[in-house]
């Protein structure tokens, strides 16, 4: 295995860096400001727009797809450029197009959609022209096992009617969200994993009501589109709405998750870079009892254990991004589990100390600590919970 980074690579991470550090980074309290100005409005603020522009003029657009759709770059190539992008996640990420859940969305698209689907919804999300949001978590059944998925797509001559409530549907409450996926089931009888299909549905369709935002720890993602509660309402779509076959929903679930846990684990390191970056500033500026912070053994012993945690998870990251490159995802899903347990968690520890070492102001909007940590937090059940994959690898190690 061979990690070091070729020179395409080196070219856009470095053009990356600087344009972090040169607009990303210096537009955060732009952000903030443009939020006070319009605290009734959902989705990107102007700063994004202006953000965007400078990023397509760097190449720095649609990073994320392989293929010919986007940068075409492989998992091991992105997988630097993703960390990075971590530094600033309310921004960062959405100024290159590379945000969840447009991100899963486009995949699901260029992957599975047919030519029709591609032309009408695919193109426009590659443009960042829209938005859209994937409605696969429910309220009423335990959806860390999909197969529970209980919302109802009935055939009806040349439509199907969908039926049933949604929730963390992120990125919905954008109103730009103009086409949601949804998963429910088309043939309740048929096997355990051949129940579920995915279809399409346009936000704007008769029987979609959009029920409330939802908060994480009380930030409700205003800026990005926030996190949904969605009712249909026997919501009547063309057929042609349908994604691959019936019955494909629960594997394309998986194909879509499996680049998605990568890419959280990946921006969540450099969160985790950017807490101890802020560490090293504020134990060496500050002093309490007449020394700086940075001469206290309790806060050497942070910063060690912090290096030691994300540089050891990156090695393991690079190893799933190549793995993933090399024996495709499904090979790699041992691996790919195992990060999407250690690597969050490890980055609530680092910026939990963090905050820690800042005292009060960790906990406030003045530093972006707290804002992180309840984003690190939420990754701990976003796209399954730590149980569900510590059961999968569990079950898979006593295997060997």
């Amino acid at each position: 295995m061979d990690f070091a980074e070729d020179p395409r690579t080196i070219e856009l991470a470095a053009t990356l860096r600087a344009f972090l550090d040169e607009h990303v980074i210096p537009a955060e309290p732009v952000l903030d400001a443009q939020l006070r100005a319009t605290p009734d409005e959902w989705g990107f603020r102007p700063v994004v727009d202006e953000l965007r522009a400078l990023a397509r003029d760097r190449g720095l657009w649609n990073l994320f797809l392989p293929g010919e759709h986007g940068a075409n770059l492989t998992n091991l190539q992105y997988a630097p450029l993703a960390e990075l992008t971590g530094w600033s996640p309310r921004l960062a990420p959405v100024a290159l197009n590379c945000a969840a859940p447009d991100t899963g969305n486009m995949e699901v698209l260029a992957d599975f959609g047919t030519e029709e689907q591609k032309k009408r919804w695919l193109e426009p999300l590659l443009d960042a022209r829209i938005r859209s949001a994937f409605c696969m978590t429910e309220p009423d059944v335990a959806s860390s096992d999909a197969t529970n998925v209980a919302t109802s797509i009935r055939r009806d001559g040349d439509h199907y009617v969908i039926s049933g409530r949604k929730w963390w549907s992120t990125g919905a409450m954008n109103p730009n969200a103009e086409i949601l996926i949804v998963m429910g089931k088309t043939d309740p009888a048929a096997d355990r994993h051949r129940q579920q299909s995915m279809i399409l549905v346009p936000r704007d369709a008769v029987g979609v009501e959009i029920v409330r935002p939802l908060t994480v720890f009380g930030y409700d993602d205003r800026d990005h589109g926030g996190h949904a509660q969605i009712v249909f309402h026997d919501v009547r779509v063309p057929a042609s709405n349908l994604i691959g076959a019936e019955g494909d929903g629960f594997a394309i679930a998986q194909a879509r998750l499996g680049p998605g846990r990568i890419h959280h684990c990946m921006r969540a390191l450099g969160m985790a870079e950017r807490a101890v970056a802020l560490v090293r500033e504020r134990a060496n500026d500050r002093v309490a009892f007449g020394s700086p912070l940075a001469s206290q053994g309790v806060v050497r012993e942070w910063a060690a254990e912090s290096r030691i945690s994300i540089e050891s998870l990156r090695l393991l990251v690079l190893k799933t991004a190549w793995l993933m490159d090399t024996v495709g995802n499904r090979a790699a899903m041992t691996e790919i589990q195992a990060i999407k347990i250690a690597v969050p968690r490890a980055v609530q520890t680092i910026l939990d100390r963090a905050m820690q070492l800042f005292g009060g102001a960790g906990l406030s909007q003045d530093v972006p600590l707290a804002e992180m940590f309840a984003g690190a937090r939420a990754l701990r059940i976003a796209d399954g919970p730590d149980e569900v994959h510590l059961a999968a690898l569990g079950k898979a190690e006593l295997r060997r």
